[in-house]
């Protein structure tokens, strides 16, 4: 008695064979990048009702929609992008989302499936506004400019030493219009607040610390 059972062809064979394979990738993307990533597999053999797989449908769509345009563009057109990536897009409620497609082919060069990932960037809008807003700065409401380091004398001689040698030179022969462009540079640092600054810094100069102050007041 003949059998009723319809056999599956080679092509169809094929096509559910590569189906498969897509729904296990489908799947680890959608949990890889939960929550704020859309992903969704159609079968472009059966665009009335596409959608066969689905993780995270912020989309709000189920399965057994239908394709999308871009879907039904593959359908039509086999010279079609195998991938179009990174487009902008936007979800129904108007969220602005990134989007990329994959066209899935099969041995005979047809489109059989498209993998789809929509990611929600206004998280990420929000968070990159609220980030400029923590970064933000505006240096002209502060009366100078300030250095959160704690100084020590020591740091006095290494700054001295380190702009002598700048410029091929030693502290103690740096010349007069020099020497002064370094004690303000020191003080606009905060360096000769310290105790005992003002006579570190005339010792490693080698002149009075008379100099120093006559220095300062002539900013």
């Amino acid at each position: 008695m003949p059998s009723n059972k319809k056999t599956s062809s080679p092509a169809e064979n094929e096509n559910q064979l590569l189906l498969r394979e897509a729904k296990k990738i489908a799947t680890a993307l959608g949990k890889m990048f939960a929550p704020s990533c859309e992903v969704v597999l159609h079968d472009l053999t059966h665009p009335e009702h596409a959608i066969i797989a689905m993780e995270n449908p912020l989309s709000g769509r189920q399965i057994g929609d239908p394709a999308t345009e871009m879907g039904l563009a593959r359908i039509q057109d086999d010279q079609f992008p195998d991938v179009v990536q990174n487009y902008e897009n936007h979800f129904p409620d108007g969220r602005p989302a990134k989007s990329t497609s994959i066209g899935l082919r099969n041995s005979q060069g047809e489109f059989v499936a498209a993998l789809c990932m929509n990611l929600d960037i206004s998280l990420f809008n929000t968070m990159q506004q609220v980030l400029n807003q923590l970064t933000a700065v505006n240096n002209h409401e502060a009366p100078l400019n300030e250095s959160l380091k704690s100084w020590k004398l020591d740091d006095i001689k290494t700054e001295i030493n380190h702009y002598a040698a700048t410029l091929n030179t030693q502290p103690r022969a740096l010349t007069s219009q020099q020497r002064q462009k370094l004690i303000r540079h020191l003080s606009d640092q905060g360096m000769l607040q310290l105790r005992g600054a003002a006579t570190t810094a005339a010792d490693t100069l080698g002149i009075s610390r008379v100099s120093i102050y006559n220095a300062l007041k002539g900013q």
